[in-house]
C-alpha cells in the first residue's frame, strides 16, 4: 500500500464505508474478504482478514483498473 502511495488513513476509510466485493472464507489461517469503498472520489480495494482475536490483517491495497471491473468496481470484467 506505501508503494501505491494509499495512506492508513484511506485504508480506515475503506473498512469503516465498505461494500464487501467477494469473501474467501477458505482462506488460511484467516478468512478474508475483499472491500470497495470511494475514498476522496477514488475507488479503493482492500484485502483483509479478520483474526480470531478481531484484529484485521491487511493483505493487499489497491485501486482496482476500470479496465479490469464493471463500472461499480464490485464485480471483475468477463
Amino acid at each position: 500500500m506505501f508503494q501505491r502511495g494509499i495512506s492508513t488513513e484511506s485504508v480506515r476509510a475503506v473498512l469503516e464505508n465498505a461494500q464487501v466485493v467477494a469473501e474467501y472464507a477458505d482462506d488460511k489461517p484467516y478468512a478474508s474478504a475483499l472491500y470497495f469503498a470511494l475514498v476522496e472520489q477514488k475507488p479503493l480495494h482492500v484485502l483483509a482478514a479478520k483474526t480470531s482475536d478481531g484484529e484485521t490483517i491487511i493483505i493487499t491495497v489497491y485501486q482496482p483498473d476500470a479496465a479490469l471491473w464493471t463500472p461499480d468496481f464490485l464485480r471483475r470484467k468477463p
